[in-house]
């Protein structure tokens, strides 16, 4: 039992700061300054990063991966399918934009900055896509080592969570100027890291920008599969593999994308009670503070000063391009 306890020290403690951080969440002065639960849980998790214990990590892993997984497909609960066929063809076209993009951009700069082919393609998978999930879900596929993964990891997540604290206050600069909670919810969608920052970016502002924001990202992750195929197929002809000559793994698939499709057609459908309803959003609600927190207790300064300048050189041009380059892209495409 308490072996059990001790592999997922990490897990209690993430899940812990998550209740934390959804307690102090309601507080006026956080609130009027628009820091919200998620946002608020990983700014507690990078406070304790600096005690963390390797034994920890096991029971992070389960907050960051599955229990996000979960939390993420839970949040369909909160929309119907008529709020993502509302979106339209337009976010498909712009998540495809900026993922082409930034993943080019990240080639090309890369280069340029000497990186080799694995870090400059974890860097820019996890920046193009989805983040930490990206990063580990392109490593099997480059056969990139773990201290590659770990710098990728740290470089879209210290610049995710620095967008994600950005782009609420961006959001009203820009209201004045015509910007709506449906614009910002697409742009912070199609633009940010981690699908824990754009629920957090989302919910800042209102529920119309947390509804456009997740959805915009789950089309964005759905571009996770065809982007994996194509870069097995890539690596493989450009002759990248290891030095036993083994097949490239099958890309894993985004299953949660399916799970929260799935919660969204039952929310629609009037067969869940909404008592029912409400409480699974507040479990929800716990898990991606808990996720949010693990990602921040992940956030080590050893990590990143080890790994040099360069690879965090690229994750933070690429992290100016998403909210530039990425900006434009929303403007031109919603014109």
């Amino acid at each position: 039992m308490f072996a059990w306890i001790a592999g997922r020290a990490g897990l209690l403690i993430a899940l812990l700061l998550g209740g934390v951080a959804l307690c102090l969440a309601p507080v006026p002065w956080l609130a009027a300054h628009g820091v919200s639960a998620l946002m608020l849980a990983m700014l507690l998790g990078m406070a304790l990063a600096g005690v963390r214990r390797p034994g920890w990590q096991p029971g992070l892993n389960l907050a960051k991966g599955p229990l996000l997984r979960l939390g993420v497909a839970l949040f369909g609960l909160r929309l119907t399918l008529a709020d993502i066929a509302g979106l339209g063809v337009r976010v498909w076209v712009i998540d495809a934009a900026v993922l082409v993009s930034t993943f080019a951009l990240a080639q090309w700069l890369g280069r340029r900055l000497r990186l080799d082919a694995p870090t400059r393609t974890l860097i820019g998978a996890g920046s193009a896509i989805c983040g930490a999930a990206a990063v580990l879900a392109t490593q099997p596929v480059v056969r990139a080592d773990a201290q590659r993964a770990g710098v990728a990891v740290a470089g879209v997540t210290l610049f995710g969570a620095a967008a994600m604290v950005l782009y609420p206050w961006l959001y009203h600069c820009l209201a004045p100027l015509g910007l709506s909670e449906r614009a910002y919810g697409v742009l912070a969608g199609s633009t940010l890291h981690e699908v824990a920052h754009v629920v957090a970016a989302g919910q800042a502002v209102g529920a119309e920008a947390a509804a456009s924001a997740v959805v915009a990202k789950m089309l964005r992750v759905l571009l996770l599969a065809p982007f994996l195929l194509w870069l097995a197929h890539a690596w493989r002809r450009s002759g990248q593999l290891s030095a036993d000559g083994a097949p490239t793994p099958r890309p894993p698939r985004p299953w949660f994308v399916l799970g929260f499709v799935a919660a969204a057609a039952l929310a629609g459908s009037g067969w869940l009670p909404e008592a029912l309803r409400q409480l699974l959003c507040q479990v929800d609600a716990w898990l991606l503070a808990a996720a949010m927190a693990a990602l921040g207790l992940d956030i080590r300064p050893a990590m990143l000063r080890a790994a040099g300048w360069r690879p965090l050189a690229l994750a933070g041009a690429l992290w100016l391009w998403l909210m530039l380059g990425g900006g434009g892209i929303n403007w031109l495409l919603s014109r």
